[in-house]
């Protein structure tokens, strides 16, 4: 525990300790701030509290208005011409080396539902709630790794940006994380990129991923009264159940590429030949050559069946470059330090440090807490991490500060 590190990083790791209850009072406050479901109360003040601190330590911060996703996104009809904000919180001076720290407000949680407590088990390590481990956990630790690295004097140049739509996508906050990750990229020092997506389930780093994109079939066919008339009619359901099987084969997930569609809409009533029919899809997918060759397929598969296809690529693949498996090994021999074991993994998930690393920007994105049942109402963390893994937070920020990861 704690072999191989300088006295500086173990002061650091030392301010953090003495951090965590408060960790776990951040912990049960930002859970049980319901920021499922696009609502916009305990979205806001989660943000302002956040923002609040990152300004606190000399950030400015600045909105930015998010921009809206197409319409037919996941079957939306609703209005959204009033997308959600990014907060960009800037810490910079141009002379060191950087980071960009991206985080999410958001969960998949109901803000109405029973799911709504941070509950702490009898051992006290380990404890449920909304959103404990994606990501409200990965945001407390954040905010703490910052304030104990300035508390010990260290100094570096950051950008904490904080989305509210990342479980939906990233449509409405993907330029601004692009024209983020791009503008870091691009400075003469090196830079890395931090998503603050929870570890896998045994505590590894995530090093791959795949791209992931939308997509709907809109199938039309010809109505006619199904008693009178039944065989004037196309029955556009039938056409789209067709397409939808063969949509299906493309599925080869050995080789990366993964075709899943729900929901599906179609028909007024069960006395009517259905003229329309919709169904929503998601694609995953190893690499552009890849995704290119599906979508391709999914449009003519729907062309076939007298109908159309649109698509939104939101998140392109992220491969293993020598850059991120220099920076995952740094990571892994801070983590060895600490006394954690680091296995290195690949994941057919996505999140934003997909478009982080597409815009040029070094990144990992499974710094954030340690924990499961990611998108369900048992999600879990393991408290015994909690200070751990924002020490190995604080210590990676703090190598790349003094140039020992990129340089």
């Amino acid at each position: 525990m704690n072999q191989g590190l300088s006295e500086r990083e173990l002061a650091v790791c030392r301010a953090i300790k003495r951090r965590e209850l408060a960790l776990l009072d951040d912990l049960r406050l930002h859970v049980e701030l319901p920021t499922g479901g696009r609502n916009r109360v305990a979205l806001d003040e989660t943000r302002d509290r956040l923002t609040a601190r990152a300004a606190v330590l000399g950030a400015s911060v600045e909105l930015h208005a998010g921009v809206p996703g197409p319409r037919w996104l996941f079957g939306q009809s609703a209005d959204q011409s009033d997308p959600l904000p990014i907060a960009v919180c800037r810490r910079d001076t141009g002379q060191m080396p950087a980071v960009l720290i991206a985080g999410h407000l958001d969960t998949v949680h109901d803000p109405a539902g029973s799911f709504r407590e941070l509950r702490i088990d009898s051992t006290e390590t380990r404890a449920t709630g909304p959103g404990c481990v994606d990501m409200k956990g990965g945001l407390v630790i954040a905010l703490a790794a910052l304030e104990a690295l300035e508390e010990c004097g260290v100094h570096i140049d950051w950008t904490l940006l904080l989305n509210s739509d990342e479980e939906t996508g990233s449509f409405e906050s993907a330029t601004t994380i692009t024209e983020e990750a791009r503008c870091m990229a691009s400075r003469p020092r090196g830079t890395l990129g931090i998503a603050l997506e929870p570890a896998s389930a045994d505590g590894g780093l995530v090093v791959e991923r795949a791209g992931s994109g939308q997509f709907v079939l809109e199938i039309t066919g010809v109505a006619a009264h199904v008693g009178r008339d039944f065989a004037s009619g196309i029955s556009a359901v039938h056409r789209l159940a067709r397409a939808i099987l063969q949509c299906a084969e493309l599925s080869d997930p050995a080789s990366g590429k993964i075709v899943n569609i729900g929901p599906i809409e179609g028909g007024s009533a069960t006395n009517v030949v259905p003229d329309r029919a919709r169904a929503w899809g998601n694609l995953r997918f190893a690499d552009t050559q890849q995704c290119t060759a599906m979508v391709a397929s999914i449009q003519l598969i729907a062309q076939e069946h007298g109908g159309a296809c649109s698509f939104a690529v939101g998140r392109p693949a992220k491969p293993v470059t020598p850059d991120v498996e220099k920076f995952a090994r740094a990571v892994r021999s801070v983590s060895e330090s600490l006394g954690m074991p680091l296995p290195f993994a690949r994941t057919g998930g996505v999140c934003d440090g997909n478009l982080m690393q597409a815009a040029g920007l070094t990144t990992l994105d499974t710094l954030g807490v340690k924990g499961g049942g990611l998108h369900t109402t048992s999600e879990w963390i393991d408290l015994s991490t909690l200070v751990p893994r924002c020490q190995l937070l604080a210590l990676t920020i703090m190598r790349q500060a003094g140039g020992q990861i990129l340089g």
